[in-house]
């Protein structure tokens, strides 16, 4: 069996970061992520926007490096697109980063990846019951309060990512009954009332 290809990622920079942080760039760009290669058209009727708003921002996406054309679909006119990488990722850098730009986009990309957790997990828990039991058994919403330091949380994070990244790595979509799951960790400091 061949060895499965490793998901690319994309760190974001402050050019890249001012070019994904849009919220219909976002949705675009996790749309072809989630659900492989399509055209504008397809990816407006998804969304529900109009193919030149989603053919503008695809255009977009496209100079920033995030999304690409599909050559291996299509015919004639019609433009398909797929993503260039299968993850990002957020540089800390960028929280210190002083021009009011990059400070806006960090807010829009950061809150609009928060809604996206919300919006996944809400559709998990209204449509939980058509899926078997061993799923809902399998799931999991738990939640924690540590008292750490910054550096703690930082080799938390990091042991957390490398036990996902390693079922990744050996996963066997093929496998009987597996299914696509979506995992969010967050962590961050809470104040105290």
């Amino acid at each position: 069996m061949p060895e499965p290809e490793k998901p690319q990622s994309r760190t974001l920079d402050p050019r890249s970061l001012r070019g994904l942080a849009h919220p219909l760039r976002i949705q675009l760009l996790r749309a072809l992520r989630h659900h492989g290669p399509a055209t504008a058209s397809q990816l407006g009727e998804r969304l529900g926007e109009s193919s030149g708003a989603t053919s503008y921002h695809l255009r977009q996406l496209a100079a920033h490096g995030f999304v690409e054309d599909d050559p291996t679909r299509g015919k004639g006119r019609e433009r398909w697109w797929k993503a260039s990488q299968q993850g990002t990722s957020f540089d800390e850098s960028l929280y210190r980063n002083e021009d009011p730009e990059v400070q806006g986009a960090v807010e829009v990309y950061l809150h609009e990846i928060a809604s996206i957790h919300t919006q996944e997990l809400n559709t998990y828990l209204g449509n939980r019951h058509q899926w078997d039991e061993s799923w809902l058994g399998a799931s999991d919403m738990s939640d924690f309060t540590l008292r750490v330091q910054p550096e703690r949380l930082r080799e938390l994070n990091a042991k957390i990512h490398e036990l996902i990244n390693s079922y990744s790595e050996d996963a066997d979509p093929g496998a009987p009954g597996a299914a696509r799951v979506r995992m969010h960790l967050h962590a961050f400091p809470q104040y105290e009332n």
